[in-house]
C-alpha cells in the first residue's frame, strides 16, 4: 500500500471513529445486525438524514458495508476491513512510536 493511500484510508477510518454518534451507530451493529437508515435513526434517536450522513462516513471509513434489496439499503459492520485497518494502524504506530521498556520513563 502506498504511503498516500495508507494515509487517506487511515484518515477516513479514524474520522469515522471520531464521532460519538458514529460510535453509537457502530454499537448497533455489534450483534451482526443488518439495519436500514430508518432503523438506525430510530435506535439512536437521530433524524434519518443525520443517520444517512453518518452511515456514509462510516462506509467511507471502511467500517460498514451496504447492500441493496429493492428499495431498501441495509448496512452492517465490516469486521474484515475493520480488522485490517486496525492491524495497519497498529503496525504504523509501532514503527513511529515504538513502546518503551517497562522501566523507562
Amino acid at each position: 500500500m502506498s504511503g498516500s493511500l495508507f494515509l487517506a484510508e487511515t484518515q477516513a477510518f479514524l474520522k469515522a471513529l471520531a464521532s460519538e454518534t458514529r460510535q453509537q451507530i457502530m454499537q448497533e451493529f455489534a450483534t451482526g445486525a443488518a439495519l436500514t437508515v430508518g432503523e438506525i435513526a430510530e435506535r439512536c434517536g437521530i433524524g434519518q438524514s443525520t443517520a444517512s450522513e453518518q452511515l456514509t462516513i462510516l462506509r467511507q471509513g471502511g467500517l460498514v458495508t451496504s447492500t441493496r434489496a429493492g428499495k431498501q439499503v441495509r448496512y452492517r459492520a465490516d469486521p474484515s476491513r475493520i480488522s485490517d485497518q486496525l492491524e495497519v494502524l497498529g503496525d504504523f504506530l509501532a514503527r513511529c512510536c515504538p513502546p518503551t521498556g517497562a522501566g523507562d520513563s
